[in-house]
């Protein structure tokens, strides 16, 4: 029996195909939703990727743990940097929050 093939066989040297998004490593899937009449990306991280950082939900203003599943969202027209953390239940409940967050004087806008 020969050992497991870890890697495409069309994938090249480095493991990995040319036009293949590096961000790919966080796990998860991603797909595009439409939003307030924009594209957003939207990515789904698995609780095993999401290790080492803690992040904010913008959809309830609280702190998403380390090694929590989540979903990263952005506009499609803006890129990577415009990405966001949110809990599943929150992005899926977008619609139906208001658009006002009431936040301490002293909270971080994110």
């Amino acid at each position: 029996m020969s050992p497991r093939r870890n890697r495409p066989k069309d994938a090249g040297s480095s493991g990995r195909s040319g036009g293949e998004d590096p961000s790919d490593r966080y796990g998860g899937w991603q797909s595009t939703e439409s939003w307030q009449g924009e594209e957003w990306s939207v990515r789904h991280v698995a609780g095993a990727s999401a290790q080492g950082k803690t992040y904010r939900c913008p959809g309830c203003d609280q702190l998403i743990p380390s090694g929590v599943p989540h979903v990263v969202a952005w506009p499609e027209h803006s890129g990577v940097d415009e990405r966001r953390h949110w809990h599943k239940a929150c992005w899926n409940a977008k619609d139906r929050r208001t658009s006002r967050v009431q936040r301490s004087r002293n909270a971080p806008r994110f």
